[in-house]
């Protein structure tokens, strides 16, 4: 009975080194196969990230491109007004009777359609 005790002691002491075994013929991926990971990781990565969001920076670059005087738009910040003046890289958004904010240009987030404001 004590040989059998020392015995599954020594073979539990072992246990782990077994698990951690592994055959020589296994040599994980090929070279064929890591680039073929590689590859489709690089095009998840385009597809999900890379692709919508220089799309959506297009867009947006288009949008400032187009600012013009009598516009209404909302900024980032969530200001809606009409626009009065135009310049480079600022505009005036006159944002209630007679109160007027200057806000850059990239700062704005959306061109609303003539009238919006009103109906607010």
């Amino acid at each position: 009975m004590k040989m059998i005790q020392t015995l599954l002691a020594a073979l539990m002491v072992m246990a782990p080194g077994f698990a951690f075994a592994q055959d020589p013929a296994g040599q994980g991926m090929s070279v064929i196969g890591q680039v073929i990971f590689f590859a489709g990781f690089i095009l998840i990565f385009y597809l999900l990230i890379w692709r919508p969001q220089s799309k959506r920076a297009k867009e947006h670059k288009a949008l400032m491109s187009g600012l013009n005087k009598g516009d209404e738009v909302v900024t980032s910040g969530g200001l809606a007004g009409k626009i009065t003046k135009v310049g480079d890289d600022f505009i005036v958004v006159e944002i209630a009777d007679n109160v007027e904010v200057k806000v850059q240009k990239v700062a704005v987030a959306a061109a609303l359609p003539k009238g919006t404001l009103k109906d607010i």
